[in-house]
């Protein structure tokens, strides 16, 4: 009973989707209060539906209810109640689930902290979400339904949630990563009514800014913790590995990015209205591209659903659909609009639209490098891939001007600056920076390499910039804003993310061995022994456990155990990597499978500074949340 109670919440809460689009629509051709009044409460009622919905999806997996295809296929009698409360989101009806449930839930935010709004604008705001919302929850429910039921042949005990998510970055990365791309609709949904009004004055993007930032934080968050996962889980030892599923989160994250800078200023001189509309649709068709490469089954991944061809070519369908009646909109309104402040070459205005293009350029390189392989067996053509070579190739040159141009950017005054003051005042920063870089792989490792010095400058230029750039202001501090401390440690965090991905790729040491107990493996300023194999039982899988001992002549003595886990349900075998954290580097163990002569095989790695990758990330949403922070009370201000 349940479950098909879940399922009428779904049909309810497409109707009151539907309704949230057509009445608003009719209301602000018709201006009848009225009918735009209708889509706050048509939204909420959407969004309860929703909730009611996952809830009762949630209970099937908490009961075992097996006669639940998708429930079976994903659970287990003896998966803990920790991934049983999380493996919702494990495949693709549950995570599309989520999807709609998160487009519910921003979609109601907007409803609810949106009182200032005028109420055409709400109801605009709010129309566009709820067709973008009956788009999702039709596909679910025709072609996706989480609650179909099966009719024999239920399972005593479930087929079992796969291993590789039976991990913690299960419960926090996939809700953060979709509260990330779904939050890319309101930023949609607020260009998208401005186009529809013709009216693109400052107040859309006041209304705008603090929305795109928090989807922005998600996002970055999201990335953060799929990186973080994928290198403690998989146990190959890696962060990133240009996947086009990773790719799929990344490029959303460039626009996005390029889409806070260009609205900052939109606010602030009233230029790039143009460039901000554009960024805030095509950030949102990024996000839907990515749901169809994720979900049609043509990319082969180990973040990919391995779906039909029906739920691709729909999804495709959809994404030409938004695509074709936002962006004919944008060129139909676009030259009309009134051009923004006047600006020189040397301005902070400048600065930051050569940054922006770069921005979109990246995006555009990682776009090709995904969907070139895909297009060109799609005809027929050849099958080929495209991995690290290609993207590394084409990043280390454009971010390298990307980062210089950050550095000089918040030195620029707004308007125009000589050319001379502003040399003047990073004439030093420069062969600092270099200094800096040549300066600490040296000190590491006693060698460095080109491609060390270029990331590492880079990094450095960044953070010499933002701190020459806070002293300068700091005698008048009680004036800097929450965004101008956000703009800081975003900045920073970006520097300290690339320093930590420099010196890990450089630097790491490798050892892929066959080694027997008792065994020492020298590796780095350590030496690691294999102590002693034992057999390992847990609630759902069983195995062995390798315990490690790691000495070294100038750091303290630890050890380490890594495991090889066999799952009942499923017959997967998964290793399960042993790593002791530092600020300053890793050491990561993985064990493999016996070999003859009483040997196992073992993966050593040693990732000085890997940390760094992910603090980084953590310090660009500290940063974010101020900017936040200082945008909501703006807009409270202004309103």
């Amino acid at each position: 009973m349940i479950p098909e109670l879940g399922y009428f919440s779904l049909i309810l809460a497409l109707l009151f989707a539907a309704l949230q689009f057509i009445l608003p629509f009719i209301g602000a051709f018709r201006e009848t209060p009225r009918l735009l009044a209708s889509a706050k409460p048509l939204a909420l009622a959407q969004a309860w539906w929703v909730v009611v919905a996952f809830g009762c999806l949630e209970w099937a997996f908490i009961s075992n209810d097996f006669s639940v295809a998708y429930v079976a296929a994903n659970s287990n009698t003896h998966l803990p109640l920790f991934y049983q409360l999380t493996a919702i989101w494990s495949a693709h009806e549950g995570s599309l689930l989520l999807w709609v449930a998160i487009l519910a839930l921003w979609t109601a935010l907007v409803a609810l902290w949106s009182k200032r709004l005028p109420l055409e604008m709400q109801a605009r705001v709010l129309a566009v979400m709820g067709g973008v919302s009956s788009g999702f929850l039709w596909f679910l429910i025709h072609l996706s339904n989480p609650f179909k039921r099966l009719l024999q042949n239920i399972p005593f005990d479930g087929n079992d949630l796969n291993p590789l998510l039976q991990d913690p970055g299960l419960v926090i990365h996939p809700p953060m990563l979709y509260m990330g791309y779904v939050g890319t609709s309101v930023a949609f949904a607020f260009a998208m009514a401005a186009l529809w009004r013709g009216k693109l004055d400052i107040s859309w993007v006041r209304w705008s800014l603090p929305w795109t930032i928090a989807a922005w934080c998600f996002l970055t968050w999201g990335i953060t913790l799929g990186s973080w996962w994928s290198y403690r889980d998989l146990g190959w030892g890696g962060w990133w590995f240009w996947d086009p599923v990773e790719n799929a989160s990344f490029m959303p994250w460039l626009v996005v990015t390029a889409l806070i800078h260009s609205l900052m200023v939109t606010e602030k001189r009233g230029a790039f209205k143009n460039w901000s509309v554009f960024l805030a649709l095509f950030a949102f068709a990024l996000s839907l591209m990515g749901t169809f490469l994720v979900r049609s089954g043509i990319l082969i991944s180990v973040h990919a659903f391995a779906v039909d061809a029906e739920r691709g070519a729909f999804l495709l369908k959809f994404l030409s659909l938004v695509c074709m009646f936002s962006f004919v909109l944008y060129a139909w309104r676009a030259p009309k609009m009134t051009p923004g402040g006047v600006f020189s070459v040397i301005s902070r205005e400048s600065f930051l639209l050569a940054n922006n293009v770069l921005l979109f350029v990246l995006m555009l390189t990682v776009l090709l490098g995904t969907l070139y392989p895909l297009i060109l067996d799609g005809l027929g053509i050849a099958k080929i891939s495209v991995g690290p070579p290609y993207f590394n190739a084409v990043f280390l040159p454009l971010t390298s001007v990307l980062f210089l141009l950050m550095g000089m950017a918040p030195a620029v005054r707004w308007q125009y600056m000589p050319a001379k003051l502003l040399l003047q005042r990073l004439q030093w920063v420069l062969p600092f920076s270099i200094i800096c870089a040549m300066a600490l792989p040296w000190a590491l490792t006693g060698m460095f390499s080109f491609t060390t010095v270029i990331g590492l400058s880079g990094s450095f230029w960044i953070i010499a910039t933002c701190a020459q750039d806070f002293l300068i202001k700091w005698p008048q501090r009680y004036h800097l804003t929450g965004r101008y401390y956000g703009m800081i440690l975003a900045h920073l965090g970006v520097a300290i993310t690339v320093i930590g991905i420099t010196l890990t790729s450089n630097y790491s040491i490798e050892k892929d061995l066959a080694v027997s107990q008792n065994q020492t493996v020298p590796l780095g300023p350590y030496h690691i022994t294999l102590v002693t194999v034992e057999d390992l039982q847990g609630p759902n899988y069983q195995g062995m456990s390798g315990e490690f001992a790691v000495t070294s002549d100038n750091y303290a003595d630890f050890s380490l155990s890594a495991e090889k886990r066999l799952f009942n349900a499923s017959g997967s075998v998964m290793s399960i990597p042993a790593i002791n954290v530092g600020l300053w580097r890793d050491v990561y163990i993985a064990l493999g499978d016996p070999l003859p002569g009483d040997r196992f095989g073992v993966r050593y790695y040693y990732k000085p500074f890997v940390r760094w990758i992910w603090l980084g990330g953590l310090l660009m949403v500290v940063g974010g949340l101020l900017a936040l922070r200082h945008s909501v009370r703006n807009k409270k201000v202004r309103s």
